[in-house]
């Protein structure tokens, strides 16, 4: 599993111009799963995720986690972060899981995450054609990928 964590002001997701879902401060996060991914990695990603001191304490230092501030989260899967770029010009995806195996996977870690938060995860809709919209913070920008846990 790849994540991209962007702390945001705010963000939302728009599908054929209603809003599914927003958020005020928070993260927002892109997914990205391949068919070797597991619930294991899920959960690994969720602890890192909810613990992840990118806030400003007191001080301004970067030293509180979402669940100190009551952040919220926006998940939008995006197949697109498995893109193979080494041969060519047109990215390949062929490393990206298919919806019968990702769809699963995306529902669980969403569910997952939102009970580490202790609060309600916003989502777009897998596969859909979204417009995603945010005010990143910083810019705070984090990238994950469950490979590299060690």
């Amino acid at each position: 599993m790849r994540v991209v964590i962007q702390r945001v002001s705010h963000a939302s997701v728009t599908i054929e111009g209603v809003c599914k879902s927003a958020i005020q401060e928070g993260f927002m996060i892109l997914i990205g799963i391949e068919n070797a991914d597991t619930q294991e990695d899920a959960d690994w990603l969720c602890k890192k995720i909810v613990n992840l001191r990118v806030f400003d304490d007191e001080n301004g230092v970067m030293n509180k986690s979402i669940l100190d501030v009551g952040g919220n989260i926006l998940v939008i899967s995006q197949f697109t972060l498995h893109a193979s770029y080494k041969k060519g010009n047109r990215p390949s995806y062929i490393y990206a899981a298919k919806p019968d195996v990702a769809i699963p996977l995306y529902e669980y870690f969403c569910q997952e995450l939102s009970r580490a938060l202790g609060k309600e995860v916003g989502t777009g809709e897998f596969g859909a054609d979204m417009k995603v919209e945010l005010l990143n913070n910083g810019p705070v920008t984090i990238c994950m990928d469950t490979k590299n846990k060690e």
